[in-house]
């Protein structure tokens, strides 16, 4: 079984905006798999299982806090889906490893688990527009089909992993 977490904040005043990413590609896998995620432990996270492959879990607490909801399910292989602005918007890439790059929700993520040793699927947002602040950015609602179309990729992205195709398939596939 794989542990898989799609990053975001709570709440319909995020719902839509570009920081939750991560959490709608875990949606759109869960959808694929005729699953909906429903809340669990007093509302911190929500979730669903497919089968004995895979847990989607969706943290319910703000972004800088995603790597809580960890300390409530067992050391499982780990799948993280989220935003990534170095990516133009709309293409996703798969990679194993590597650093949080300053993005606060794998920071989080990372110090739970202890190590970066895991399997992101990073979802492309593009970078602000001149005279947009980062925060703004991220926390602004999606306007571009191509984000769209990025977080339905991501999710069968994720929905092959889980199905069990190799990583290095995958990736070749959607990278």
């Amino acid at each position: 079984m794989v542990l898989v977490l799609g990053l975001g904040n709570p709440g319909t005043k995020y719902e839509h905006t570009r920081h939750n990413v991560g959490a709608l590609a875990l949606e759109s896998c869960a959808a694929f798999f005729q699953l909906r995620l429903k809340k669990r432990c007093f509302r911190l996270y929500r979730r669903a299982t497919v089968d004995d492959r895979a847990l989607l879990v969706q943290s319910l607490t703000y972004m800088n806090k995603s790597g809580a909801v960890l300390r409530y399910f067992p050391a499982l292989p780990l799948v993280v889906l989220c935003d990534q602005m170095d990516l133009p918007a709309g293409k996703i890439r798969l990679r194993r490893g590597g650093s949080s790059a300053g993005h606060r929700g794998l920071s989080s993520v990372m110090e739970q688990k202890g190590d970066g040793d895991f399997i992101r699927i990073y979802i492309g947002i593009g970078r602000p527009k001149e005279g947009e602040t980062v925060i703004d950015h991220v926390l602004g609602t999606i306007d571009d089909d191509a984000i769209w179309a990025g977080i339905a990729r991501a999710g069968l992205a994720l929905a092959s992993l889980i199905e069990g195709k190799s990583f290095e398939e995958v990736a070749n596939e959607y990278n």
